[in-house]
């Protein structure tokens, strides 16, 4: 009973973002460093100055190095309890699950998570952890005796048109302010996967994105989209693209020229502009008061 009521004492815990990778830097012994990087998914009620800030109501956060020896699930299970048990003397509950964004490191993150009772949801709305990685890889690892230049990136996959079924009936582009997006917990939704804005976003700050309709179909294709982890929209050439999961590209629609090219603006604005953050709105149609999904993303490079 004792540990029932410690637990329910405890802050409450989102989902953990997890990344067990080799870094650039070599070490003496002619090895890579492997470091195991882990921490709390940003809570949407939470407003924060900064959007990679590590205030002390941020969350939490776990650093460990790994002897490349030791690169093993075994490692990692226990470098995760370790973790858990550091969270719960900071005053966290332990996370439901999981969120690991490499899908070659997916099977071992896999079996540790199982031996801790852990759900394991691959995916790169990582939004949290990329940011504390882009800022590692700017300010900690280059320098660092060893430090070798990053490789490029890698060549992301042709995207693949969403099944006929769960295109729905049409779509347009949509802009909200900051403003609007700051109350969207309050908002009538379905599925929804909110994160919260920096207080230094103005507030009318353009955010762009789009909205699909359906009139019969809305709420389950909202409900495939839940499943999909949407990441982030992109106007690759002609085409508008939906980055989701660990690596899929959904063509959600071909543009003429001069839309592709407004739209690429548009998007290029609000990486300056509004931090990258964009949106994805599923409703039965454009005078709907409820949204049966409803999505923020960010436009983070994958590291």
């Amino acid at each position: 009973m004792r540990e029932l009521v410690a637990q329910a004492a405890l802050r409450p815990s989102l989902d953990w973002e997890l990344d067990f990778y080799s870094r650039p830097i070599l070490e003496a012994d002619g090895r890579k460093r492997w470091e195991l990087l882990i921490c709390s998914s940003a809570d949407p009620q939470r407003s924060r100055a900064s959007a990679a800030g590590a205030d002390a109501e941020a969350g939490f956060r776990w650093q460990q190095d790994c002897p490349a020896d030791s690169v093993n699930s075994i490692w990692l299970r226990q470098s995760i309890e370790a973790a858990l048990a550091e969270a719960a003397r900071q005053g966290w509950q332990a996370p439901r699950r999981l969120r690991c964004w490499r899908g070659s490191m997916r099977t071992m993150v896999q079996r540790a998570a199982e031996g801790l009772g852990l759900e394991l949801v691959p995916s790169r709305r990582c939004y949290e952890l990329v940011a504390w990685l882009q800022d590692r890889h700017r300010s900690v690892y280059p320098n660092e005796p060893g430090y070798l230049a990053p490789p490029p990136q890698a060549i992301r996959p042709v995207a693949v048109p969403l099944p006929e079924a769960l295109r729905g009936e049409s779509w347009d582009w949509a802009t909200l302010t900051a403003e609007a997006l700051a109350e969207a917990a309050e908002w009538q939704i379905g599925f929804a996967g909110l994160l919260p804005l920096s207080d230094a976003l103005p507030p009318q700050t353009p955010v762009p994105g789009i909205r699909l309709f359906s009139r019969s179909r809305a709420l389950a294709i909202a409900g495939w989209l839940a499943g999909l982890e949407p990441v982030r929209l992109e106007i690759d050439a002609n085409q508008l693209i939906l980055e989701a999961g660990l690596e899929d590209r959904w063509l959600l629609a071909n543009l003429a020229d001069e839309e592709a090219k407004a739209a690429a603006a548009a998007f290029a604005a609000a990486r300056e502009q509004a931090g990258g953050f964009q949106f994805i709105a599923v409703v039965s149609g454009p005078d709907a008061e409820r949204l049966e999904g409803f999505w923020m993303l960010r436009d983070l490079p994958d590291g």
